[in-house]
């Protein structure tokens, strides 16, 4: 017995000395891919010594002798921190993430794949400026060396990430930043997912389904299944969230629609005589953050502000002399038509003149740790067609019919990045308009000062629809019928908006009450916007700070007095602890609240969980089980109802009771109930419930956050204030039970013309992507309060505050393959 014991206590030690040299390892090979900042490079590619100086903050200040060589040194020093992200992006571009993530990536690649992403980009290469394509070339020289020097120097593979996922990392070619730049581009956009919605609600309520979503003056629509009378099509709601694994999402998700604030005070307005203006684009608030701090030398003069890892442009931020900032401007910018597939040959479909041949090819997506798909990729005249299970839409097209996509981003000749490029280096807002005529996707508010004043011009392409066009682009439509199909794309009118001084924009049209594409309820940030705006006769850097972190629900300051009109102050005051009690407790405290949505107060709770429950009530007798998939609050469907808009007041009605009920019944039991369910969560005290105890950011790593344990590391969690029409947003997720926000403006930048050093800018992470890095999230904190950096172009304040400089030092060319310029990668 005593030798068993011996034995076992010996295998014990041996098992954790192992565990304990594992653990040392991994720890040294991770550690191993933090960059050294402080280090010098021997580097071909670049024609003088550049020097990367990091800032306090990790922001890299690249002090370059050309264009060339600054390019070169933005790829290195991206790539340096946040590789994994980048190759994550363009792997996501191309429709290639099962090849590390296996078969729950398969519906992403699927519809990557279908949209021709990474194709289109390809062809669009050619189409940039002689400028733009010496700077994508230099980009990928300096990616591609960094990748050299990782695998020469044993450097951890250049992120820790790539010891869990089978990632042999190709070289960087140009056309991959167009395609992550296309990427964005259709996650700007929401087109798709509100004409799928629009088709169910129509079909799951003909007569007063689009009261859920119509904009104040909408022409009305015909019943969809009006248009495919001899089809059966399914009302039942989507068995699946469309098209996406929301843990793999991370950075740029199709069709998501992101949103901004762009907004500026012109020298009139301002104290100090000088334009100012702020911009504050938003993305999926994930770990590290979509955006990345950098500053440039070039030629044309110093530039800083935000970019996307893989895209070597300022996307907003300033220069001495010029400041601009874009909002995607939500047109309508993608269509999906309905085609019939010919009966006995699914290679032909119906055209304008008969049937004909699909243009088909065959792609295989690669799938880690399963089969390897080969998919058959169909096009139409009016373009790719789509998968059944993205976005639903296989809850609206009929049997033996298919859905085929036109969307502006499959243009082939798009030269938006020659646009941004042009932007970040023209010397006035004369020069940035110029450039600004080649944006194509996203189509934006593009928001330009200088000392001379503000411009803002409407930039990008949108469809031309003909005049009998069945639905204007609000719905599926019949593929064969020659007026549903678009005329071609036109440039946008780039004219100037300005209003009184100040020109703002939220995402449509500034000084009219429609937009360009078809979202009843984005008035109400933009109403907030401009009362804040003109609440004030001279602006101030600090002022326009206080407007971007504005965390009041005009949405919450609307509804609360016309939903609760009847039942503010109504009976005797119910006993402690009944939920009579509750109910008055909980209206005392919304009749005196403002509206801010502030992490710390019990009423944005209250509020948020008593209009979703009286949303969720209004719409779930009528649409039956698709009201499980509309968890999204429609405030403008809320104000409709209770205004009673065009009768809209008989959604209030329950039609499986006898009784007839009333929009005030309605309002209290869907109290009643938002009380017992928060009740249940959070105890019967309703003064002491909290909003950020529900309103809680998981900032998820997409690749270490699902994991358990090395999520702990990678994730991060923070109470947040904001809401879904507040202008610091932070939209909610869209699961029924959570109020988890699931986005928000993870870059805000506020650019000061009259003292431009101190313009002020932040992301909601770190600089760095690597978990272990003390720049990991150091920025996220700051970014949760409300506080910012200085955004300053001094070099000798870079240098006084640098924590290390980084310096390439030119050689012969030697081992590191420069890009092609129209390669097709097979590789990460």
């Amino acid at each position: 017995m005593l030798t068993l014991f011996r034995w076992f206590l010996r295998l014990t030690l041996g098992l954790i000395v192992v565990a304990l040299l594992a653990t040392l390892l991994v720890w040294y090979f991770a550690v191993r891919s933090l960059p050294d900042y402080a280090a010098s490079y021997r580097v071909s590619g670049i024609g003088a010594a550049v020097e990367i100086v990091r800032s306090t903050e990790d922001v890299p200040h690249i002090f370059a002798q050309s264009d060339s060589d600054a390019f070169f040194a933005l790829g290195l020093a991206q790539a340096q921190d946040r590789l994994f992200q980048m190759t994550v992006l363009r792997r996501a571009s191309q429709g290639r993430l099962a090849e590390i993530y296996g078969e729950r990536a398969l519906p992403s690649d699927d519809l990557a794949r279908r949209m021709g992403i990474a194709r289109a980009a390809r062809a669009s290469l050619e189409s940039q400026t002689p400028e733009t394509r010496a700077a994508l070339q230099s980009y990928a020289a300096g990616v591609n060396q960094w990748i050299e020097i990782v695998n020469q120097g044993a450097l951890g593979r250049g992120a820790p990430e790539f010891f869990l996922f089978p990632d042999d990392i190709a070289y960087w070619q140009p056309a991959d930043s167009l395609a992550i730049l296309k990427l964005f581009a259709a996650a700007a956009s929401r087109q798709l997912p509100a004409e799928v919605l629009r088709a169910q609600l129509s079909l799951a309520a003909p007569e007063r389904g689009q009261d859920l979503v119509a904009g104040i003056g909408e022409a009305a629509m015909p019943a969809y299944a009006s248009l495919f009378s001899a089809a059966r099509i399914s009302p039942t709601a989507p068995d699946a969230a469309p098209g996406w694994p929301w843990d793999l999402a991370g950075y740029l998700v199709p069709f998501s629609g992101l949103g901004a604030s762009v907004f500026s005070a012109d020298a009139p307005r301002t104290a100090a005589g000088q334009p100012l203006l702020a911009n504050d684009p938003q993305a999926a608030l994930t770990m590290p953050s979509l955006w990345y701090l950098a500053r440039m030398q070039l030629r044309s003069g110093d530039v800083i502000g935000a970019t996307i890892p893989g895209v070597p442009a300022i996307m907003s931020g300033r220069s001495a002399r010029l400041a601009w900032g874009f909002a995607p401007a939500q047109n309508d910018d993608a269509d999906l038509h309905i085609e019939e597939i010919q009966p006995g040959d699914t290679n032909r479909y119906r055209g304008v003149n008969g049937w004909q041949d699909f243009a088909a090819r065959r792609e295989i997506i690669r799938v880690n740790g399963g089969e390897d798909r080969t998919i058959t990729l169909r096009e139409t005249e009016n373009g790719p067609l789509l998968s059944g299970s993205s976005f639903g839409l296989n809850t609206v097209t009929p049997v033996g019919f298919a859905a085929s996509l036109s969307w502006t981003g499959l243009s082939q000749d798009d030269r938006t990045m020659s646009a941004l490029i042009g932007i970040m280096t023209a010397q006035d807002r004369a020069g940035a308009i110029a450039a600004a005529k080649d944006w194509g996707t996203p189509a934006a508010h593009l928001t330009l000062a200088d000392r001379d004043g503000i411009s803002e011009r409407l930039v990008g392409l949108s469809p031309v629809r003909a005049s009998g066009h069945q639905t204007l682009g609000r719905m599926p439509t019949p593929g064969w019928i020659a007026a549903n199909r678009w005329q071609g794309v036109t440039a946008l009118d780039m004219r100037d908006a300005a209003q009184d001084g100040v020109d703002l924009a939220t995402g449509a049209l500034v000084g009219t009450s429609a937009t360009l594409g078809h979202d009843g309820d984005s008035g109400l940030r933009r109403e907030r916007l401009r009362r804040l705006l003109d609440g004030r006769e001279v602006h101030s850097r600090d002022s326009l700070i206080e407007t971007q972190l504005d965390i009041v629900s005009p949405a919450a300051r609307a509804l609360l007095p016309l939903v609760g009109a009847d039942l503010w102050f109504t009976g005797e005051p119910a006993a402690e602890g009944t939920p009579e009690r509750q109910r008055q407790d909980a209206l005392r405290l919304l009749a005196e609240w403002d509206g801010a949505m502030n992490e710390h107060l019990p009423e944005p709770l209250i509020y948020a969980s008593w209009m979703r429950a009286l949303q969720d009530r209004l719409i779930r007798d009528d649409l039956g089980p698709l009201s499980e998939h509309i968890s999204t609050l429609h405030p403008g469907f809320i104000e409709r109802v209770f205004r009673n808009r065009g009768g809209a007041a008989a959604w209030c009605d329950i039609r499986q009771s006898a009784a007839v009920e009333s929009c005030p019944t309605i309002a209290r039991q869907s109290l009643d109930a938002a009380i017992l369910d928060l009740t249940a969560r959070y105890g019967p005290d309703v003064a002491s419930w909290r909003w950020g105890d529900a309103h809680e950011a998981v900032q998820m790593h997409p690749a270490l956050g699902p994991i358990p344990r090395l999520g702990w590391i990678a994730n991060l969690r923070q109470s947040l204030s904001g809401g879904d029409t507040t202008l610091a947003r932070a939209p909610l997720n869209a699961a029924a039970d959570s109020f988890l926000p699931v986005s928000g403006s993870g870059y805000r930048g506020v650019y000061d013309l009259a003292d431009p050093d101190s313009s002020v800018f932040i992301i909601a992470s770190g600089q760095s992507g690597h978990p272990l890095s003390r720049h990991y999230d150091d920025l996220a904190v700051k970014w949760r309060r409300g506080e910012y950096v200085t955004m300053s172009l001094d070099p000798d304040l870079a240098r006084a505050a640098a924590t290390g400089i980084t310096r390439l030092l030119p050689s012969a060319p030697a081992t590191v393959p420069a890009p092609a310029a129209t390669a097709e990668t097979n590789a990460p």
